[in-house]
């Protein structure tokens, strides 16, 4: 054999080992696509079909040709070379773009699938803190002795219970001290607060947790951490929520809770506590395209789910105990199952309004608040216009500039929601769809399953067909629902001091569910027959739950009856159904046995009322203490009346010997943070 023959030989042989890892690559590319196409599971199921079964095709057919290749010569055959190399060189061509195109698609469905799948964050990292007074001199675990150490006593708890359990066992706590289990975090710190306990566990967020509470805005400096801990764990090992719905197809009617989260962080990565400023539960309706959507109040008085006794309190503390608790109160409240929950941080609502180019919103005035970073203080105008993610923030959060205070940030809250919808369905490029998933992955948790998420896509789909046929207003009904209610003092038995509560309307609450219940299609629609209008009078349409109503619902409130006279406080009780018993005689009332604000329904036998032992009419002195009395319950009246949802003044660290004063809370001011 002549050299010629062999280069020639040798450059056949390279050609066919070229063929051939071309062809494993091709083949291992178009398994990588088929197999990525198979996970978009409900999305565009015919056309998946279709590219599947001809990557199938091609791969036989090129599995036919490399045969043919490697396929053994006959001597009576005989073929033009030149035509037999442009063929070859025509296959290996066309191999390398069938690889390039099959690993950049799988490769770009890889990608998107595992943001996508990112969304629910199924490992979460939950820290515990060991938690005393900052005037306590131990400094270290150690050193911790013959004392009382606080604990929840839900076992399901992560970071009331499961981790300082672990504590407790590593550092030998249990040798030398008490522990001893608690229904609720509230009364551990008031305990903690007034001595009758050395230290507690609590999440290690429980600045965020606790700060907005009325006697613990200054908790950060009060206390101090002795120890803490991270564990990460599966979410579905301590909440049953997290696989409860994982089986609902998003074919049909469901619920969403949307929680703001009180986090400046760019990523979700440790647990975080949903902040009850932000609830907003939603209903929506694929087949119809229509949706309700009701901002549940931050200080709504309604039962607490995860508590023992199932106490009625501000249905912000609910969220301390996680989403569990959270989503339980407000099912058992609304008489709604939520399917689903999603939590947001403020760095996240702003990357998500900057990604989808702004949002349009009508401004009633200037407003002004911190920015993401509480770094400094952004403002916005007054006036219909496009904002970005850090002004449409300020929008969100603001409501001590708002006349109806926590309820305009409600709406403001909602509008944004609204404005977003709308925005999301005019993305048609690429590149920004990509930054939004990246947003939404990062900033955002919820317990829907990669599949449900996937499953929008049909939602979207209808979404832009009727928009072809409609105007943008009309793309997704949404009927906004409004939890009426009135403002309370009410004494809180937990934090054993007066706290502003808002007591929502039964009537209204009835409405409410009733609109939801309609919406899943688990009512049915009660039509109005008849109606009156004038054309004078612009139309407004109606807000389900707002009213007006024939009544108004309270409780009946044990009164202060501190500087009344034995007849003054005989009449009184009298009038209320209240049994007194009176120590001493004369004079007028010193103290009383029950605290001033406590729900009647809450007190059991009569009420001790000690009187000062003088017969003597009062002094001048107490006359004007008895009109300054009346003249503020008179002045604080006025002020539930105009404004029930923000009164604003000061209070003092909780005591349980002290006596409550009964002023609004001052959680009823802090902002969405």
């Amino acid at each position: 054999m002549t050299k010629e023959k062999e280069q020639k030989e040798k450059l056949s042989k390279g050609k066919k080992a070229l063929i051939l890892i071309l062809f494993f690559f091709s083949l291992f590319s178009s398994i990588f696509f088929i197999y990525e196409l198979t996970l978009l599971s409900s999305i565009e199921n015919l056309i998946r079909y279709i590219v599947m079964g001809l990557l199938i095709f091609i791969d036989l057919i090129l599995l036919c040709k490399v045969r043919v290749v490697f396929r053994k010569k006959r001597k009576k055959k005989k073929r033009k070379k030149e035509k037999k190399e442009s063929k070859r060189i025509g296959f290996i061509l066309f191999m390398i773009f069938y690889s390039l195109v099959c690993s950049c698609s799988g490769g770009l469905i890889y990608y998107l699938y595992g943001r996508v799948n990112s969304i629910n964050k199924i490992y979460v990292t939950y820290s515990s803190s060991l938690l005393t007074m900052a005037t306590n001199s131990i400094s270290d675990v150690s050193d911790i002795s013959d004392s009382t150490i606080g604990i929840l006593s839900d076992k399901k708890s992560p970071e009331g219970y499961i981790i300082p359990q672990e504590m407790i066992r590593e550092e030998h706590l249990q040798d030398e001290n008490e522990i001893k289990k608690y229904d609720d975090y509230t009364t551990m710190l008031a305990d903690m607060y007034s001595g009758e306990l050395d230290y507690l566990f609590v999440s290690s967020s429980y600045v965020s947790m606790f700060s907005g509470i009325t006697g613990y805005e200054n908790i950060e400096k009060d206390t101090k951490v002795i120890l803490s801990k991270d564990k990460k764990m599966r979410k579905a090992d301590t909440s049953s929520i997290e696989t409860a719905s994982s089986g609902k197809s998003i074919t049909e009617p469901f619920t969403i809770l949307l929680m703001g989260i009180d986090s400046t962080d760019e990523v979700l990565s440790k647990n975080a506590i949903a902040n009850g400023d932000t609830l907003i539960l939603i209903t929506f309706n694929p087949k119809t395209l229509s949706a309700t959507m009701l901002s549940i109040p931050r200080d709504s008085y309604v039962p607490i789910a995860c508590w023992s006794d199932k106490a009625e309190n501000k249905i912000t503390h609910a969220a301390a105990y996680g989403n569990d608790c959270m989503m339980n109160t407000i099912e058992n409240y609304l008489d709604v199952h939520i399917d689903y929950y999603a939590k947001i941080n403020f760095k996240g609502l702003v990357k998500l309004v900057d990604a989808v180019g702004g949002v349009e919103v009508e401004v009633p005035k200037r407003l002004c608040t911190d920015d993401s970073s509480r770094g400094s203080e952004v403002c916005i105008d007054e006036g219909l216009q496009t904002l970005n993610g850090e002004e449409a923030l300020v929008f969100a959060r603001n409501r001590k500039a708002l006349v109806n205070g926590d309820f305009g940030r409600a709406q403001h809250q909602q509008e944004i929601v609204m404005a977003l919808v709308n925005k999301m369905k005019t993305i048609t490029n690429v590149s920004k769809f990509t930054e939004i998933l990246n947003t939404i992955s990062n900033s955002l948790d919820t317990n829907l399953t990669t599949k449900q998420i996937l499953s929008f896509y049909n939602v979207g789909k209808d979404i832009i067909k009727k928009s072809l046929s409609a105007d943008e207003a009309d793309l997704i009904s949404i009927q906004q629902l409004y939890l009426q209610g009135t403002g309370q003092m009410i004494y809180d038995e937990r934090a054993r001091m007066v706290l502003w509560d808002y007591v929502p309307n039964k009537d209204s609450r009835k409405e409410i569910i009733q609109a939801m219940k309609e919406n899943l299609e688990l009512a049915s629609h009660e039509e109005v027959k008849s109606f009156s209008f004038s054309i004078n009078d612009p139309y407004e349409k109606k807000v389900i739950g707002e009213g007006p109503y024939k009544s108004a619902f309270a409780y009946s409130l044990l009164p202060d009856f501190t500087g009344d006279s034995e007849a003054t406080a005989r009449a009184t009780a009298s009038r209320l159904g209240i049994r007194v018993t009176f120590k001493g005689s004369g004079g007028y009332v010193v103290s009383q046995s029950q605290p001033a604000n406590r729900r009647l329904d809450k007190i059991n036998g009569s009420i001790v009322l000690t009187l000062s032992g003088s017969s003597d009419e009062k002094s001048t002195k107490d006359k004007d203490k008895d009109k300054e009395k009346d003249k503020n319950d008179k002045d604080d009246l006025d002020d539930f009346d105009d404004n029930d949802s923000s009164p604003t003044p000061s209070i003092p660290s909780p005591s349980p010997s002290s006596s409550p004063s009964p002023v609004p809370s001052d959680d009823a001011e802090e902002e969405f943070d």
